[in-house]
């Protein structure tokens, strides 16, 4: 097979998403309810109505950016899509990697939404209010980027976070730390670098206190072999040991997001076609970025849905 599913992170979310999904096909109308009721939220309320303040809260966005792709497989699998039939491998993106997991039969809906609550909740928790920061730093190489966070730390943490795709990549740590890098990075030629809008800086050494509240909320949660290998964010390699799931969803707290890796690795193993499952495009465009001979499809609309089995079969 040459198709690996990918899953999206933070940052997709927007009102409305999922609710056409949920009109049309009763399958993921239950998926909604499903995340509500695990929740003891009208979790699909805040989705589909806002206000956009409260759904792009790091606790709301994790759980609901899963709901919409898992109810996207199930709207899949209804119509004849088997995940372990169409697809080699799953992947997703920092938080998209508990959807994967789901979609994949290795963690059911409800713990996967229970689990993102307190994902999102000891993240945001882990740092005071503006004490982090992440930055974008654009058109350099990640191993430069690398070179720029240790020159800023000088003492404090400062790490590169997300190797989203070639000259894409953003870093983490305390504020004047990431300041620092911002102005390191335009000295050293980035052809963009700049501060961004997020609540907490993630995947750094300071999200220590939330590796350890997801080690102790892992510990209990039952998690079987997904039925299809997931290449995993901290290693770009392919993993199915629940053991070893269970401890590199942990080091993912803290650790980088290797994307760009773990496209790579997939397009060097055989897979031509990234299918996108939930909101938004964003993992779409940096796959053409990294691999820029592969198909790259956005799943979130009923049309897209038809489409793609349109294309691969169900």
């Amino acid at each position: 097979m040459t198709i690996a599913f990918t899953f999206p992170g933070q940052g997709s979310q927007s009102v409305g998403m999922g609710k056409g999904l949920a009109d049309a096909f009763p399958e993921a109308k239950a998926v909604f309810e499903e995340v509500d009721e695990a929740l003891g939220q009208k979790l699909s309320e805040v989705m589909w109505d806002g206000p956009e303040e409260v759904l792009t809260l790091t606790a709301n966005a994790q759980p609901a950016l899963m709901a919409v792709s898992l109810a996207t497989m199930r709207v899949l699998e209804a119509k004849g899509l088997a995940l372990n039939s169409a697809a080699a491998y799953v992947a997703g993106h920092s938080l998209g990697e508990y959807s994967a997991l789901a979609a994949a039969g290795s963690l059911d809906i409800a713990t996967t939404a229970r689990l993102l609550r307190v994902r999102g909740d000891a993240m945001q928790n882990a740092v005071p209010v503006g004490a982090g920061a992440m930055a974008a730093l654009l058109g350099l190489d990640f191993d430069v980027v690398a070179e720029v966070a240790q020159e800023a730390a000088q003492g404090e943490v400062c790490q590169a976070a997300n190797d989203n795709a070639p000259g894409q990549v953003v870093v983490s740590g305390h504020l004047a730390a990431v300041e620092r890098a911002v102005e390191i990075a335009k000295a050293k030629g980035a052809r963009r670098a700049v501060m961004l809008p997020v609540s907490a800086p993630f995947h750094c050494a300071l999200m220590a206190p939330a590796a350890d509240a997801m080690s102790e909320a892992l510990a209990s949660a039952d998690i079987r072999s997904p039925v299809v290998p997931l290449v995993a964010n901290v290693l770009a390699a392919p993993i199915t040991d629940p053991a070893e799931i269970r401890s590199k969803l942990v080091e993912q707290v803290t650790g980088t997001v290797r994307w760009r890796e773990s496209i790579s690795w997939l397009a060097g193993n055989g897979i031509e076609t990234f299918v996108e499952v939930g909101t938004g495009k964003v993992l779409t465009g940096m796959v053409r970025r990294i691999h820029k001979e592969a198909t790259g499809l956005a799943v979130n609309t009923p049309e897209d849905i038809d489409a793609l089995l349109d294309k691969i079969g169900g």
